[in-house]
């Protein structure tokens, strides 16, 4: 596995700041910008790097901001293979919501059981009740049992 030295790393952390600033400001194509050049400086394969799985799930983020789920579910499809993404909370929110936007009421199902699971109701603030609603009416046992 090869590393990423200090210089691209503090690189890399100052574009993401730049990109979250944007993101902050509402200005999702702005920071789109700052995180691809994040990602540049990542070297292959970027999956062994830790700042993968964190630029790729920002990037995501914010094409979940754009409703451009399928780019948006690529990314973060990426951070849940690089290190620390199986299991992180916030990606598996995202992958869910992707899948229910594009029809994959399973994969929906699966993903969001795993971000509730992980971080429980809070997750979900600041986002359409719908998936929360989505992820309960499924973890509910069957009312005829």
């Amino acid at each position: 596995m090869t590393s990423i030295s200090d210089e691209t790393h503090e690189r890399i952390t100052d574009l993401c700041a730049q990109g979250d600033s944007a993101a902050g400001d509402g200005d999702f194509e702005q920071a789109l910008k700052h995180f691809k050049a994040a990602l540049a400086l990542i070297p292959e394969p970027t999956r062994d790097h830790q700042q993968n799985t964190w630029v790729r799930a920002a990037i995501g983020d914010m094409y979940f901001q754009l409703e451009r789920f399928e780019d948006c579910r690529e990314h973060f499809r990426e951070a849940v293979h690089s290190p620390g993404g199986l299991g992180n909370p916030f990606i598996h929110l995202r992958l869910g919501q992707c899948a229910l936007e594009l029809g994959d009421e399973a994969r929906a199902a699966d993903e969001l059981a795993r971000a509730y699971m992980g971080g429980g109701e809070e997750l979900f603030e600041g986002d359409d009740a719908k998936y929360l609603e989505f992820i309960q009416s499924r973890l509910k046992p069957p009312q005829d049992a």
